[in-house]
């Protein structure tokens, strides 16, 4: 069975479309340890969610970028949208650097 590309939901950080069967997350857009439990999430790729907290503090995401169109507006992750927007939906690999500490 093969999946109408058509259908996929759409990453809101890429605007890419994210196939079933490719890597993907949630990402709270408030961290769950900054208050953000039970509030707005956002399905992304799995790659978009990792370049988020290679790049931010979850301090960072709670203070200055708890939306999309923030998030976009970082100078790294702006970078990151436009090279990861000429992959295939499916496209994943590894996020160089570590996660931002808490």
């Amino acid at each position: 069975m093969t999946e109408n590309i058509d259908e996929a939901p759409i990453c809101p950080l890429c605007e890419r479309p994210i196939p079933a069967h490719a890597r993907q997350s949630l990402h709270h857009l408030v961290p769950r340890l900054r208050g953000g439990k039970g509030g707005p999430t956002a399905l992304l790729h799995q790659i978009c969610h990792n370049e988020i907290h290679a790049t931010l503090t979850e301090t960072e995401l709670a203070r200055d970028f708890a939306t999309v169109e923030a998030l976009k507006r970082h100078p790294r992750i702006a970078r990151f949208v436009s090279w990861v927007a000429k992959r295939p939906p499916d496209f994943h690999s590894k996020t160089p650097g570590r996660r931002r500490k808490r």
